[in-house]
């Protein structure tokens, strides 16, 4: 932060805009190195899609509740976020991965072997292939945690190759050309060992496997091998929670219930933020954790010529249709998955996310299908019942289920105001685990595009 000059003649040295878990982290920097720091948030409270919120007498997750990457960048250490309320549990197997076609269930372990062995027991004609995705794939995520993990700057992918002897560097070139699909195919000719990994890599972007150019997100099974996937206790909102109490403790200022309207320039820079209550706030610099497209496009005023290219490249872009929506229930029994054969975990309700995929042509076409404001009939599912191993979000005898459901369009042909689709996921889900689950769910509500917007 030292290239940042404090000015006695703004209002604030910086305003950041935008609560969500990205803004706090920018804002609780801000605070922590003595800049007067201003955080502005359009909702009455932080978190975003990362925030929870009581249902039923339970917490939920805004949005999904695992926490991979973040934890292994020096962010929560930095800011002493423990001291503010974050703790982790480690989640073990991080991930579960099924498919509609076979209906079988594999679980995913940190450990390497150990994964070999339980996929082994499903799908044995896999196992040489994993081995080689692995050696393969690992080099590569720890080379890209590696350089996420440090500052933003041109020398951070750098430092993090020499860090590492170079180790990676072709794969993640060569991954980087392909599609995603294709850099498993390399691997693997069982699309029930594909599927999850697509689903898990572009799939959850919003985007077809197939896509040229999405190469590193077939990494998605490798990240869980090189760092511990984990919750926070409490609720994926403890995170933000924790965030803020940290920016306040550094002597921040938070503003919610707070919109932004327009964000000043003046000659080269900006200068100033105006909020919906006609307020006028001026800073050095203002950093936007919000839409880019709503940020150069609807709030930018007089920018400089220099910003031109920018500001019409966002404008030209087209405005997303969504393509994620998410149940969440709560049930007095715990999902026991039907396929899951595995020696250590067959016949428990597990806590893990499990995936549940169709065929690569059906996620290619369901792309396609969002266009036409229309969803895939096997949905692609990602599942978890967080309670198993957090007692903390769900009174006894209770339990919480999360579902997601890709892809699901915000301009849906059937409309979001009829809970038909969002049953209809549930039921498929509930083809593969006990009969007496979906009886047992008590409350549900579901978060459709339409509502995350």
């Amino acid at each position: 932060m030292e290239y940042m000059t404090k000015r006695a003649s703004t209002d604030f040295d910086a305003i950041v805009i935008g609560a969500g878990h990205n803004g706090l982290v920018t804002a609780a920097y801000l605070a922590k190195n003595g800049y007067s720091t201003l955080l502005i948030e359009a909702r009455n409270d932080v978190g975003g899609t990362a925030a929870s919120e009581t249902f039923a007498g339970s917490v939920v997750n805004i949005c999904n509740c695992d926490h991979l990457t973040f934890r292994t960048t020096p962010v929560a250490e930095e800011l002493n976020l423990a001291s503010f309320g974050l703790n982790y549990l480690n989640i073990e197997p991080p991930q579960i991965n099924g498919d509609w076609t076979t209906g079988k269930m594999w679980p995913l372990w940190h450990d390497v072997d150990k994964t070999l062995d339980s996929l082994a027991q499903v799908h044995p004609d896999s196992v040489d292939g994993y081995r080689q995705f692995a050696a393969t794939a690992i080099p590569v995520a720890k080379l890209i945690l590696d350089a996420a993990a440090q500052p933003p700057s041109r020398g951070s992918l750098i430092s993090a190759v020499v860090k590492r002897g170079g180790k990676g560097v072709a794969s993640m070139l060569k991954m980087s050309r392909m599609s995603a699909a294709d850099v498993m195919r390399q691997f693997f000719d069982n699309e029930a060992i594909i599927g999850p990994a697509m689903v898990e890599g572009p799939v959850v972007w919003g985007i077809s496997p197939e896509t040229p150019g999405t190469g590193l997100g077939a990494i998605a099974f490798a990240l869980r091998h090189v760092a511990n996937l984990g919750r926070p206790e409490g609720g994926s909102g403890q995170l933000p929670e924790s965030l803020k109490k940290a920016f306040l403790s550094y002597g921040g200022l938070l503003r919610t219930n707070t919109r932004v309207m327009g964000i000043v320039c003046e000659g080269q820079r900006v200068s100033a933020v105006q909020t919906s209550d006609g307020a006028t706030v001026t800073a050095r610099i203002v950093v936007s954790a919000c839409d880019p497209r709503k940020t150069f496009v609807q709030w930018l005023k007089n920018p400089p010529a220099r910003a031109n290219s920018l500001v019409e490249r966002w404008r030209n872009e087209p405005v997303s249709e969504g393509y994620e929506s998410k149940i969440d229930a709560v049930a007095t029994t715990a999902p026991i998955l039907s396929g899951l054969v595995d020696k250590e975990l067959a016949g428990n309700a597990v806590g893990s996310t499990t995936i549940i995929s169709p065929s690569l042509a059906e996620l290619h076409r369901g792309s396609q299908l969002m266009s036409e404001g229309r969803t895939m009939p096997r949905m692609a599912l990602l599942a978890n019942s967080p309670s198993i191993s957090d007692k903390t979000i769900s009174p006894h005898g209770t339990h919480v289920f999360s579902l997601e459901a890709l892809y699901t369009p915000y301009s849906f042909t059937d409309g979001w105001e009829s809970r038909e689709e969002p049953e209809r996921w549930l039921r498929q889900f509930g083809t593969l685990v006990q009969p007496d689950f979906l009886d047992s769910i008590s409350q549900w509500r579901v978060m459709t595009p339409a509502n995350y917007e």
